[in-house]
């Protein structure tokens, strides 16, 4: 991309940006709000984090910076503009997805000025890539408000997608305990109470068959 010659280049450049991820507020996600009334879109998802990083900080097992992960809330899902929500718990979707928001991450953020484009993508890369402690402790607030929401509306998507409690375990405890292990610790107990209440779709093995063996 070739950087405007002028401040005012420039700012049309970052104004079609902010106009293009204007259309962020018509994605849905799966999961409810917590009242239950209709599904959440990704600017919803995407302030929630950004509130939840600035209030949580003190929570991370490691010194952070929150205004870094404040930035990876606001970022993470642009792509989806593009690529669309994915069902996490969807293993295939999931892979075919990758591909799909790299894609988006070059054209999104390549419409804005070069030193921006860069900045915004490394910001995008490192929540994807999951190494540094911002990234971990942004990973595990992304994998906390969906389960607070669903266990606020009483488990609405979950039983929609057909999503098992052992499901929601281990795909997000190992996340939650990596960046911030009490998160782990409160959806732990969290989880087991909303399995009691039945908030999740039958596990097809220990639910509908307690000895262990499939119905023919």
């Amino acid at each position: 991309m070739t950087e405007p010659r002028t401040s005012l280049e420039r700012l049309e450049q970052q104004i079609a940006f902010v106009l293009e991820i204007d259309r962020l507020k018509h994605v849905l996600r799966r999961n409810r709000l917590a009242d239950g009334s209709r599904r959440e879109n990704d600017v919803e998802h995407s302030w929630h984090l950004a509130m939840m990083a600035l209030l949580l900080a003190e929570h991370s097992p490691r010194p952070i910076d929150t205004l870094h992960v404040m930035h990876m809330a606001l970022i993470h899902d642009l792509v989806e503009i593009d690529a669309g929500d994915t069902c996490v718990y969807h293993s295939a979707a999931r892979a075919e997805a990758a591909a799909a928001e790299r894609a988006a991450a070059d054209r999104i953020f390549g419409m804005l000025p070069s030193d921006q484009a860069a900045a915004f993508r490394a910001v995008w890369d490192e929540f994807e890539e999951g190494v540094t402690a911002e990234a971990q402790f942004a990973r595990a607030l992304d994998r906390l408000q969906p389960i607070l929401m669903n266990d606020a509306s009483e488990g609405a998507a979950w039983r929609e997608l057909g999503v098992t409690y052992e499901q929601v375990r281990e795909l997000n405890l190992p996340l939650l305990r990596r960046g911030a292990p009490v998160f782990a610790a409160l959806i732990d107990g969290v989880l087991g109470e909303a399995k009691r209440k039945g908030y999740f779709a039958p596990d097809p093995v220990s639910d509908q068959n307690p000895e262990g063996t499939r119905s023919q």
